[in-house]
């Protein structure tokens, strides 16, 4: 049976805490294990990717570090949607009631990562976009008063602010729902926006897990993402229902 069961709705944040710590319990040591596992590999390939950061003395030639580059960047995003992808099912299946082994997190999903990554390359054009049209009013403004160009700046800093929150639930939009990247990004804002407040009260609650795994000596975090993570699942399934409609668990 489903932990505390129910369709879209409206965002009950104490719950969706109770629920996201009901579901991590249901298998922590999966859930910490896989987040140790990934962070230890994106680590990796970080350090892969900066090569050319290390005391001139022991950089490698450039063909060493243009490769380590590379490798390490791909490895680095592949890492990042293995991750989101295997903890995103882990949550899903712990608060339909089931109990996750370490299998349901490392099962590789081609599809569901393309899915992502192709949502999140979405997001970041739209960004993309918004900050180039910033930096250009802001120019314009400039060349009339130095003192106007902050007007456009803070505008964009406000618009940002706005859209990262109601594109909170991304991830699970794109590996659960199924639809195209930009209906997957309208998606989210149409249900978003009417409890927007509520949304960024979850992300401060999810922000203050992250941080107390942080205080306990930075152990606490192998603990505190994938919790925070379960939590964001929890609410994501007040909001847009219960229902898996691209088979991400099975």
């Amino acid at each position: 049976m489903a932990l505390f069961p129910n369709g879209p709705g409206r965002l009950q944040i104490g719950r969706a805490v109770e629920e996201g710590w009901a579901a991590f319990i249901r298998a922590p040591w999966p859930f910490v294990l896989f987040t140790l596992l990934t962070g230890a590999l994106s680590l990796l390939f970080q350090s892969l990717a900066s090569l050319d950061s290390l005391p001139e003395a022991s950089q490698p030639p450039l063909p060493v570090q243009a490769v380590g580059a590379l490798v390490g960047t791909v490895g680095s995003v592949v890492v990042s949607l293995w991750a989101t992808v295997g903890l995103v099912r882990g949550a899903w299946t712990a608060l339909a009631g089931g109990r996750p082994d370490f299998a349901t997190f490392t099962r590789w999903d081609s599809a569901a990562a393309g899915r992502l990554l192709l949502r999140q390359l979405t997001l970041a054009l739209v960004l993309l976009v918004l900050l180039g049209v910033a930096a250009l009013v802001a120019f314009g403004a400039g060349q009339l008063a130095s003192a106007l160009a902050v007007v456009p700046a803070v505008v964009a800093f406000l618009v940002l602010i706005y859209l990262l929150v109601n594109q909170t639930f991304l991830p699970q939009l794109a590996l659960l729902e199924g639809d195209g990247p930009f209906d997957t990004l309208q998606h989210g804002r149409r249900l978003v926006d009417p409890q927007w407040w509520q949304v960024l009260l979850l992300l401060l609650v999810q922000a203050a897990i992250v941080l107390i795994g942080a205080l306990l000596c930075g152990v606490g975090l192998l603990a505190a993402a994938p919790l925070s993570l379960c939590v964001a699942t929890a609410a994501y399934r007040q909001l847009f229902g219960t229902e898996d409609r691209t088979g991400l668990v099975g």
